[in-house]
């Protein structure tokens, strides 16, 4: 049995920061995890891509925000769980709660802390016969390493933000050999000034740009060589290429924690604003997985979510100690 003051489940930048936040209150934290590694969406969807509105940073890469996350919430000696998401909750007798994993593996804290983002994710899939027999051998959903596509054939499909923006970026930084972006309209949902960027680079032969258009077959011998583009006007058209990346979006869950008795609403775990708790008292849920009125679902605001909740978990762990707010610029900042 694992013990600890506060049980986070979700180990994402919020997670990570409210380890820190925690720590500052000599509060003791364990982090729950169904991916591998720490970071959550910013390690396993999108490492490369920059953050433009974390405070204090311009630009930050999603990957190297993790990096600097657990470097702050080092000298608090989190400890995690990974690669096994939490499966049951239970309530002791003395008001802990025990959280088992898909492993078995139990958790007692006398706080909870929801911090899984959006929750369990899958990719949306076009509807392509033989799609999945090409999975790994020239079909992703997500791109995690550009350098991958390094001198590569790429024939990107969608018209939200992701597409826009990786089209950009692979020709853009000359990662791609060659760049084709297919869009079932002639209109897009993304960002307009990353909208007229591909209509300029469209324009000078960086992209390649098929609109009103969908890939509708792949094939291959064992790895992927083209794909069929319909198009509205012209039919079908053969796209040769080494990579396809379908960029539809993913479809996300709250898995098997939305069967734990919260409050739900559109897929988010409803929270009283005052402190971020849920209507199980001592469980608490912050990030994107919580929902509220003008909820903005931002990297900055779960920070603030997970300090207003830590700062509430320990008057409940510490109903007799008065927490007196010291500032880390007199007190610096010790850890364990």
């Amino acid at each position: 049995m694992i013990q600890t003051d506060i049980l986070i489940i979700g180990a994402g930048p919020v997670g990570l920061f409210t380890v820190f936040e925690a720590g500052l209150l000599k509060l003791k934290c364990h982090l729950i995890d169904s991916l591998p590694q720490p970071g959550g969406q910013c390690s396993e969807i999108y490492p490369k891509k920059p953050i433009y509105d974390i405070p204090g940073f311009p630009s930050v890469l999603a990957g190297e925000l993790i990096d600097n996350l657990m470097e702050q919430a080092a000298p608090f000696k989190p400890g995690f769980t990974l690669g096994e998401a939490a499966m049951t909750i239970d309530k002791t007798a003395d008001n802990t709660f025990i959280v088992t994993t898909v492993k078995g593996t139990k958790h007692e804290a006398p706080i909870v802390m929801i911090a899984g983002g959006l929750g369990v994710f899958e990719p949306r899939k076009p509807p392509i016969e033989n799609l999945e027999i090409f999975e790994d051998k020239g079909v992703e959903y997500i791109i995690k390493d550009p350098e991958f596509y390094h001198g590569k054939r790429v024939v990107i499909a969608g018209g939200g933000d992701s597409a826009l923006d990786w089209s950009i970026f692979l020709s853009e930084k000359n990662i791609a050999k060659e760049v084709v972006l297919v869009h079932r309209s002639s209109s897009f949902r993304g960002h307009l000034d990353s909208v007229q960027k591909v209509i300029d680079f469209a324009g000078s032969g960086k992209i390649k740009l098929i609109t009103e258009a969908e890939v509708t077959g792949i094939n291959g011998d064992g790895n992927l060589t083209n794909v069929v583009v319909t198009h509205q006007k012209d039919g079908e058209i053969i796209v040769e290429t080494d990579h396809f990346i379908p960029l539809f979006g993913l479809k996300p869950s709250l898995g098997p924690i939305a069967d734990w008795g919260f409050e739900i609403e559109k897929n988010a775990i409803k929270v009283n604003t005052l402190d971020y708790s849920t209507n199980i008292p001592g469980i608490y849920a912050i990030g994107d997985v919580n929902t509220y009125e003008n909820k903005l679902k931002l990297i900055l605001c779960g920070f603030h979510e997970g300090t207003m909740a830590v700062q509430s978990a320990f008057a409940r762990i510490h109903p007799d100690k008065k927490n007196i707010l010291k500032y880390t610029t007199v007190n610096g900042v010790t850890g364990f």
